[in-house]
């Protein structure tokens, strides 16, 4: 009975292998996981490493063979999972949280709007919706970066442009450095400019605050309203249980409820 317990606890990770590791930027990588799981666009798992600590890390795919996790070097947790090659073992517990409801979203046209590493979780609605393209209307992407080498998913690009109406600036490109022939500017003046109406239309947003804030003005001025916006709140996640109340926003715990959240449930969530 014991060990049967201690095999079902929530709070024990499990030993995975590494498929796959590559870089994306110098500050940015993912890693692909040997784990079968069933998830949702925008879940999240916990990844550890003992001795160093453990990180909440956003799914950015959509196969139940595997998951990618795509991570930004931000510290020591990350920076060590950074030195982690193929074929080596990592420490995962989750899935957890609730995702982007894809399957109540049957029938819309998406806009998906991420800044940075916010990216990252839209990458797995992205994947999703090529799973399932014929339960979608059209789509449109928008993502913005601080300059074209942060730019992350390079290899995916050309495919999404391809397929979708796909937008990409960058804040700025230093003096030219870089071979860059994209939009300049906030992503959020790329939105301003963008004909966009709110008809049949849902808005899956994620990446830093101030962006979501700025990008969720600029989408109700162009009439959009607050049940039809889906964002990815950031908290960090201790227990991922509920059980720490760290993540709570407005009464509800970021690692339950959320991290994705329709706007209307957690409106003016910053101020909390």
């Amino acid at each position: 009975m014991e060990k049967q317990l201690l095999i079902n606890n929530p709070y024990i990770p499990k030993p995975y292998k590494i498929l796959d590791f590559y870089r994306e930027t110098n500050d940015n990588f993912t890693l692909k996981i040997d784990i079968q799981v069933n998830h949702d666009p925008g879940q999240f798992v916990q990844v550890s490493i003992p001795g160093i600590g453990e990180a909440p890390i956003s799914i950015c795919s959509d196969s139940r063979n595997f998951i990618k996790l795509n991570i930004k070097e931000v510290g020591n947790m990350t920076t060590a999972l950074s030195k982690l090659k193929k074929g080596d073992t990592i420490l995962i517990r989750g899935p957890y949280g609730h995702g982007y409801p894809m399957k109540e979203l049957k029938g819309n046209n998406l806009i998906l709007i991420g800044g940075g590493c916010g990216v990252s979780p839209l990458k797995g609605v992205i994947d999703y919706i090529e799973n399932n393209r014929k339960d979608y209307k059209d789509v449109i992407l928008f993502m913005g970066y601080r300059s074209p080498d942060d730019i992350i998913f390079k290899r995916d690009l050309d495919e999404w442009k391809r397929i979708y109406n796909l937008q990409v600036t960058v804040d700025k490109n230093p003096q030219g450095k870089f071979c860059y022939d994209g939009e300049e500017g906030f992503i959020t003046e790329a939105l301003k400019k963008a004909n966009l109406t709110n008809e049949n239309k849902v808005v899956l947003l994620c990446g830093p605050p101030i962006m979501m804030k700025s990008s969720i003005d600029i989408l109700k001025q162009k009439g959009f309203h607050d049940d039809q916006i889906f964002i990815s709140a950031e908290r960090l996640m201790y227990c991922a249980l509920g059980v720490c109340c760290h993540c709570m926003i407005r009464g509800q715990f970021t690692c339950l409820d959320g991290p994705v959240f329709r706007y209307d449930q957690i409106k003016d969530f910053k101020n909390d």
